[in-house]
């Protein structure tokens, strides 16, 4: 199976959100729906570490552009 893009992932991921909190769903509809959430949240985070670690900080510094390297901040939430 081809992973979804992350943004398609993301807008499938809101419209189950949205059915779970405004939908009176049976239980097994519920846990089908959970369980593809669980699995698009998995494909984002997964998408969004692979991200971060390809991310490049282009720094201007004595006249010359240079690359850095992406550092997470300690106690950052993001």
């Amino acid at each position: 199976m081809k992973e979804k893009s992350f943004e398609t992932s993301l807008k499938r991921l809101e419209k189950i959100v949205d059915e779970m909190e405004n939908s009176q769903l049976d239980i097994d509809k519920a846990m089908s729906l959970f369980e593809e959430g669980i699995s698009l949240v998995n494909q984002c985070s997964k998408k969004l570490d692979e991200t971060k670690k390809k991310i490049e900080i282009l720094v201007e510094k004595n006249g010359k552009i240079r690359k850095e390297e992406y550092v997470e901040k300690e106690g950052s939430d993001e």
